[in-house]
């Protein structure tokens, strides 16, 4: 049990927290994967989590909606029509394979903060959203429910496809929304008071410093590309000296690479690697890897990039190579409000640590599309071992608990902001 803000007992979260859990392993056997948790945007698995959120919405005594982008939306019943709005949330789809937290955790800890404020008068309205697709898995672009949510929705995107060459637009027909209403799911910056968000860590920093929770102070900016290395495919009997071998090439790149990021600072991933023709005896005449790039900000990624790049070029001019590089998705840093990271650190002490822990955040969140409408800020919470996108992803009942706790507090202190007229917060000033 923590103190309330006025130092008083709080309310016993542990309760809550097992429902937490609870409800995170009802989600998770909706899946399209028989062996492990899959599931995307527009699909069978999305239509059926939306209504089960939906109806624990209820329960928390909120009405419940989809919006035209298939996101599930809840908002107090008793807040009035046209009133601003703060917006807990996070996002119900999955990477293949997942665990059964990434998202789901923060929805479910903002419906369970909005049970408890039911009935507790606010200087604005309350919403948790649950997010339809942050993840990207299905059709390659990320974060597309924020994006929608916020006004960032892209025409362009209908046309996208899936493995199976079916359409975004041909999908959302037959999930029963209407593809050129999706911009309408938007959401204006005068309607939206700010958005808080509850997520795993994913990453071993908490469990490190054995924290229970911690304040996001920013969020990575990320850019994505697509390396293709280009030879000449020929039998395995040519001499070395003539061999213009794709596959050499970018394996010299990708440790390139990985020292280059480390030097920097910059979390480098290579995801995907592939060869062609791909014949036991054929040299590869071309070979093809994916890169994902981060760093605390757009200038230090775009540095490391460079340095990069340059390498690449000298050891495709060494090799006798040729290289065709690809951005495929690029996203700058977002910066956390620093009056809501302070509202999110008065509910962290609420739970009894006096010194939250700032962290930054290499991973991509919905608060960074959300944070294109209105001011955000971001709750991490321990997960064991730092894992996720994977299903050992693991939490504590205790830190589920403080978890509820801290964003209960937060909230009310962004609503004595609020009323107040921060003059420090001026994205709070009603």
């Amino acid at each position: 049990m923590t103190l309330g803000l006025d130092g008083t007992p709080a309310i016993d979260s542990l309760p809550a927290a097992e429902r937490v859990l609870a409800r995170a392993d009802e989600l998770a056997r909706h899946s399209s994967m028989e062996d492990g948790i899959e599931r995307v945007y527009l699909s069978p698995e999305h239509a059926r989590v939306n209504a089960i959120a939906a109806s624990w919405m209820r329960e928390a005594g909120m009405h419940s909606w989809q919006d035209a982008a298939g996101n599930q939306c809840g908002r107090r019943s008793d807040d009035p029509e046209g009133m601003p709005a703060l917006v807990l949330g996070s996002h119900l789809d999955t990477v293949p394979g997942a665990g059964r937290y990434d998202g789901i955790l923060g929805v479910l800890v903002a419906i369970e903060v909005a049970e408890r404020l039911e009935h507790v008068d606010l200087p604005f309205a309350l919403e948790v959203v649950a997010f339809a697709d942050e993840e990207g898995t299905r059709f390659g672009a990320t974060l597309l429910g924020s994006r929608a949510f916020s006004g960032g929705w892209k025409s362009e995107w209908n046309e996208l496809q899936d493995a199976e060459g079916t359409t975004l637009h041909d999908a959302a027909l037959a999930f029963g929304l209407d593809p050129e209403r999706i911009p309408l799911a938007a959401r204006k910056p005068e309607d939206v008071v700010a958005y808080l968000e509850a997520h795993i860590e994913q990453g071993p920093s908490l469990e490190r410093l054995d924290r229970a929770l911690g304040v996001v102070t920013s969020i990575a900016a990320a850019e994505r590309r697509l390396i293709r290395v280009v030879g000449e495919s020929r039998h395995c009997a040519t001499p070395w000296e003539i061999r213009r071998d794709a596959l050499q090439g970018a394996s010299e790149m990708i440790l390139a690479i990985d020292q280059i990021a480390r030097d920097h600072n910059s979390p480098a991933t290579i995801g995907h690697i592939s060869v062609e023709p791909d014949a036991v005896n054929v040299i590869p005449g071309l070979a093809e890897f994916s890169l994902d790039l981060r760093d605390a900000t757009a200038e230090g990624r775009d540095m490391t990039w460079e340095a990069i790049r340059r390498r690449i070029r000298e050891i495709a001019l060494d090799r006798s190579l040729s290289v065709e590089i690809e951005s495929t998705h690029a996203a700058p840093e977002m910066v956390c409000a620093p009056h809501l990271r302070e509202s999110i650190a008065v509910g962290i002490r609420s739970t009894g640590d006096e010194t939250p822990l700032d962290l930054f955040s290499v991973a991509g969140h919905d608060a960074m599309a959300v944070g294109e409408l209105t001011d955000v800020a971001m709750l991490f919470v321990r997960c064991a071992g730092g894992i996720s996108h994977h299903k050992d992803e693991s939490v504590r009942l205790d830190d589920v608990a403080a978890s509820i706790d801290a964003m209960h507090a937060a909230v009310l202190d962004v609503a004595l902001r609020y009323s107040a007229g921060d003059a420090d917060a001026p994205g709070l000033v009603p």
